[in-house]
């Protein structure tokens, strides 16, 4: 419709997908939303049922694949209840063999004709703002060609739009199919929800608005999960852009003299620093002793532990006489520990933008940044995804540490998995040699894109008295 409505958004009621669509629906028109049995279109229709039920608006729900039983059930799963929402559920219904004497076997237009006078009658006599209509394919049943399934189809919207209807058809058809195309165009948007299933590990569900008319949304494939208690969530992707720039302030110090000295004097916020090494090399120690600084100047720290449980964390720090308990226990250290199977890149990403908005972080910390690639499928794809979370950390000034494990133990010809040097602005590159006898830790500088910073190889010392580097001197020969 156009006029005053086309301002006027109602709200999806599912979490992150408001957002993706720049605050809601357009009201007063026809959407649907696709996707494969268990994607979680009927979970999703219900969140946007019950918004309108909290708006205040009467929503109905017309069922012609799934009974009120089926749907209580899964509103049940969730904690919810269909309090408000009048269930219309024609696969039951008497009202749709009734008038049919003739024979057991109605013919396609009886069926069809029965099947919307009853709908159509349960509109009029509700009088719903809201309505779900699941779903489409027994519909293009019963028509059993696309020109009338399209009739129908239009007839219905026209029917809808009288009557000021927000309506969600819902529909298990692609865009790809033979009428996908067609069938799609009438509506004023389409939501698609995408389900697949790796080799290993849990569903992945992504979703993505194909189709909005008049209204910008934030396009392309957006994470998703369902959550017991939660229903549908939406992580929509990063938007670097939308970060509030802040200046940059003073360096930021690690508390270790010589360790700032060959960064040039500290690290600058705003950038990322990968920190690369063998097991054993002190990488996870370069961490905790930037976090440690931070906190001790008042500065709040993020750490997501994506190999290292909690508890090991802390006593492996205090090993060191780093304390962080208690910068833990009084909030300033916000700590998350994942287990990496359980995480998509998207929500990863929102995570860690709300907590950074939340408690104005100024240092980052992703330990290991190998284990969260390692839990995803797609790893190439993945380092391209956390670049719009790099952006959108560096706007917002925080320095951001990516834990970068190399293969083996020592010697020469180390590798690594993904080429991810390109995301760092700054690298520090940590190495054990076998010399005479004696493992041996090394630190170096190898690149830092702001400002000078010394080149020359350092040796690591690791121990319950802190952390000491110092120039490197070959062991005098026997």
């Amino acid at each position: 419709m156009v006029g005053k409505n086309d301002d006027t958004r109602v709200a999806t009621g599912v979490t992150g997908l408001d957002e993706i669509l720049r605050g809601g629906l357009p009201e007063s028109n026809l959407y649907m939303l696709q996707g494969a049995p268990g994607a979680g279109k009927t979970t999703a229709a219900l969140q946007f049922l019950r918004a309108g039920v909290e708006a205040g608006d009467r929503c109905i729900y017309v069922s012609l694949s799934q009974t009120a039983a089926e749907l209580e059930s899964i509103a049940v799963s969730h904690g919810w209840t269909l309090d408000g929402i009048r269930v219309e559920e024609l696969s039951s219904s008497e009202a749709i063999h009734a008038g049919s004497d003739q024979t057991i076997f109605q013919t396609t237009e009886l069926r069809l004709d029965e099947t919307r006078n009853v709908i159509e009658q349960a509109i009029n006599e509700y009088r719903p703002h809201r309505l779900v209509y699941d779903s489409l394919l027994e519909i293009r049943l019963i028509t059993g060609d696309t020109p009338r399934f399209r009739r129908e189809l239009l007839g219905f919207k026209s029917f809808l739009a009288k009557r000021n209807i927000v309506a969600l058809l819902l529909d298990t058809k692609r865009g790809s199919e033979s009428d996908g195309a067609e069938v799609e165009g009438i509506a004023h948007g389409v939501i698609r929800i995408d389900k697949s299933l790796d080799d290993y590990g849990p569903i992945r569900r992504r979703i993505e608005v194909s189709k909005m008319r008049g209204v910008p949304v934030a396009d392309g494939y957006h994470d998703m999960a369902i959550r017991e208690g939660d229903g549908v969530i939406v992580f929509p992707r990063i938007v670097p852009g939308d970060a509030r720039e802040v200046p940059a302030p003073e360096l930021i110090k690690s508390g270790v003299e010589k360790l700032d000295e060959m960064f040039g004097g500290g690290q600058e916020a705003g950038t990322t620093t990968l920190v690369i090494g063998q097991a054993g090399t002190g990488k996870s120690t370069m961490a905790s002793l930037y976090a440690t600084a931070a906190l001790k100047r008042g500065e709040s720290v993020a750490l997501f532990l994506f190999e290292e449980r909690l508890e090991t964390f802390f006593r492996r720090s205090e090993g060191l006489g780093m304390d962080l308990r208690q910068f833990h226990d009084d909030g300033r250290l916000i700590i998350r520990d994942f287990n990496p199977n359980e995480i998509s890149p998207g929500e990863f990403a929102q995570i860690v933008q709300t907590i950074v908005q939340e408690e104005e972080t100024r240092v980052v910390v992703i330990d290991s940044f190998t284990g969260y690639l390692n839990s995803l499928p797609h790893r190439d794809k993945a380092v391209r995804d956390i670049q719009s979370l790099l952006k959108f950390l560096a706007r917002s000034g925080v320095l951001t540490m990516l834990i970068v494990a190399q293969h083996g133990l020592l010697g020469e010809n180390v590798d690594i998995d993904v080429d991810v040097s390109f995301l760092g602005d700054t690298v520090l590159l940590l190495r054990i040699e076998e010399d005479e006898g004696r493992l041996r830790r090394n630190i170096t500088v190898v690149k830092k894109r702001h400002g000078p910073h010394d080149l020359d190889v350092h040796e690591l010392f690791i121990s319950s008295s802190g952390i000491s580097v110092v120039p490197y001197n070959p062991l005098p020969e026997s």
